[in-house]
């Protein structure tokens, strides 16, 4: 069995522990990060056998502390070099976004319109602590951005909600595990196909691009995700995490608003 990298725990919202070597428990960093988790225990179990690749199938296994526990899914967090990677990750996300997403919100899924809420008080965060913070010469593309954010998908679908490299899992050509569903939600399909299209080397964004089949509207929508990404870093560090977050969730938020623009 493939080891653990050495940053295994490193989530901002739940401690994760390797047991055994064959378990990973869960558990919240936050009291209020517990919903979270107990809309994976639901879901998952339920989405697992409708995916072409491997997912945390988790049960609780204490009430206090909250935690989860589910089979370790082997491998390291994904380069983002790979061909082989990037069809098997387009294949997937292709078959997550046709899950019925009304099934999956009787399964634990969080709501279209409950997720939309949570995630614009964040964007409401952003525009009051992280906008100002940004140089003149980007501050209109910025708030240009944080408004397109703040519209309304027309068709949510089931997306995973954080699909960064780091929670895909592989070992040699092969995808182990998608991990982390945390911020899994009925939203925008666009926001898993940003890390995984523009994170990554050309030829795993186009082997994605080219098995997920998406339109230009979608992939528009998902160049937004990416520019906003680092603003959350940013929050993070406003937070609990410290300076060197904002510093580097300032300094990625600039480098991405200069090098993909504003329109």
């Amino acid at each position: 069995m493939t080891e653990p990298d050495d940053d295994f725990d490193n989530g901002w919202d739940n401690r994760a522990t390797l047991v055994d070597g064959r378990w990973v428990d869960r558990s919240p960093r936050y009291p209020d990060r517990e919903p979270q988790l107990r809309r994976e225990a639901e879901l998952l179990p339920w989405l697992a056998p409708l995916l072409p690749l491997p997912v945390p199938v988790p049960e609780i296994v204490s009430e206090d502390p909250f935690t989860l526990r589910y089979a370790y899914l082997p491998g390291r967090p994904c380069p983002g070099t790979s061909a082989a990677h990037g069809r098997a990750i387009g294949g997937f996300l292709r078959t997550l976004h046709k899950v019925d997403p009304a099934a999956a919100v009787a399964h634990g899924l969080f709501d279209a319109a409950s997720a939309f809420d949570d995630a614009q008080e964040t964007r409401d965060r952003m525009q009051v602590d992280v906008l100002p913070r940004l140089p003149d010469r980007l501050r209109a593309a910025a708030a240009a951005l944080l408004e397109r954010a703040s519209r309304p998908v027309s068709n949510p679908r089931v997306v995973h909600g954080d699909l960064g490299l780091d929670h895909i899992r592989v070992t040699e050509d092969d995808v182990t595990g998608v991990i982390d569903w945390g911020d899994s939600c009925a939203g925008d399909p666009a926001i898993d196909l940003a890390a995984t299209t523009l994170s990554a080397s050309p030829a795993f964004a186009e082997a994605v691009i080219a098995a997920y089949r998406p339109d230009d509207a979608l992939l528009a929508r998902a160049r937004d995700w990416h520019l906003l990404g680092p603003w959350h870093e940013v929050l993070y560090g406003l937070g609990s995490g410290g300076p060197a977050f904002i510093e580097s969730g300032l300094a990625g938020t600039i480098d991405r608003l200069e090098r993909f623009g504003s329109a």
